[in-house]
């Protein structure tokens, strides 16, 4: 409870019982990866008396404080997750809608080679590889 107020203030926005609770649904989930519905139902399930329209709010608000990120994969909705600082990528799985992180040293460096060779620097980028799962052959 004590680090959320903390990411609250640092962030500049009041401690409110909504902008608590969501943040700390963030920092529970297993899953990194909640749409607003994700995060209202689970609001819910906890007999919370917070209105979908309020997390979209604080989700707004989180994002231009940059507390979370905003992602929006081809195809679904929109996706937030906290802003750890850490660049990583993502491949989501077409079957299922599953999305999962990964960092490739490779990937970056090869980025940024491609970039140079056209006489550009990278200042920013996003990587989504959209996956299914391999079939077996038996």
């Amino acid at each position: 409870m004590e680090q959320e107020t903390k990411e609250l203030r640092k962030a500049g926005l009041k401690v409110t019982h909504p902008r608590m609770r969501i943040l700390q649904i963030f920092e529970d989930e297993e899953a990194h990866h909640l749409t607003a519905e994700d995060i209202y139902k689970r609001l819910l399930s906890h007999q919370e008396d917070i209105g979908l329209a309020t997390v979209y709010r604080v989700l707004t608000q989180f994002e231009a404080a940059g507390i979370v990120v905003k992602h929006n994969f081809e195809g679904g909705q929109a996706v937030y997750e906290l802003d750890r600082g850490k660049h990583h990528d993502h491949m989501i799985d077409v079957d299922s809608g599953k999305v999962i992180e990964f960092v490739s040293e490779e990937i970056e460096r090869l980025q940024h080679e491609i970039a140079a060779r056209h006489g550009y620097v990278i200042e920013d980028h996003s990587l989504v590889l959209y996956v299914r799962p391999k079939k077996s052959h038996k």
